[in-house]
């Protein structure tokens, strides 16, 4: 029988929002959102928090969260990742970001049961369709292109392929486009050859570690969600996400 675990990474030194791991949201650390959706995944076997902060483990420890304290060296949070999966066996892994707290279990679980039942991926991640061309060009925003079996040809932080407005807003004259939406999934064994892979070119230009992969030849299937991801880079989005949960309370 397969097992998947889910793996959330969490540092204190973000660059933008330092400690925003720690940051309180109705009562509660973010990173504790966050672990306490992904555990509701109906297909995942174990769910942790992978830092390498003291005073991270020691929150995670008060709410019930397994912890594995990882190297401050590492790079990215996949890289973190690999780590775990050095420590902790599982066949399949899945990276959910720390600073996501209304991630959706189900789109955990579209991850999964894709690896489960497609041995030959090792590594797969979401899409959304992007509904409007401020969202195209919004340059925070990654964009993926795929083939017609939903395998990635390419991610970007420009705008991809290339449309102008009235392309993007005249019936018919639009394909579909799609955000990248940051969740992972990763066979063992590609997981730790993928951590052990030099940065490459386009990784370091658009600074998106999945290109990694791709230069090095290896498919990315990339499906698609309606999960919107929500994340929390900066003080205005902090303040943002505390709103949207004090609504979420008052309709409740």
């Amino acid at each position: 029988m397969q097992k998947a675990i889910v793996v959330i990474p969490a540092r204190y030194g973000s660059t933008r929002l330092p400690g925003k791991a720690l940051a309180e949201i109705e009562g509660k650390p973010l990173v504790q959102h966050v672990y306490d959706r992904a555990r509701l995944s109906q297909k995942a076997s174990d769910c942790l928090i992978a830092t390498d902060d003291e005073r991270i483990k020691q929150a995670c420890e008060r709410f019930g969260s397994k912890v594995v304290m990882t190297s401050p060296q590492h790079n990215s949070g996949t890289d973190r990742m690999a780590e775990v999966a050095l420590k902790t066996d599982a066949d399949v892994y899945v990276n959910v970001q720390g600073d996501e707290p209304f991630v959706d279990p189900a789109a955990v679980d579209l991850l999964i049961n894709m690896m489960f039942e497609n041995p030959s991926i090792k590594m797969g991640t979401l899409k959304r369709q992007i509904d409007s061309y401020e969202g195209f060009v919004n340059p925070n925003n990654a964009r993926v292109v795929c083939d017609k079996d939903d395998y990635a040809l390419y991610f970007s932080r420009a705008p991809i392929p290339y449309l102008n407005r009235s392309e993007f807003e005249t019936p018919g004259k639009c394909w579909p486009v799609f955000k990248h939406v940051g969740m992972y999934s990763f066979r063992r064994d590609f997981l730790l050859e993928f951590s052990r892979m030099p940065q490459s070119a386009l990784e370091l230009t658009e600074r998106l570690e999945q290109l990694r992969a791709l230069e090095a030849g290896v498919r990315i299937k990339a499906l698609t969600t309606n999960y919107e991801s929500i994340s929390v880079e900066t003080l205005a989005d902090l303040e943002r996400v505390r709103a949207l949960f004090a609504q979420r309370r008052q309709s409740n």
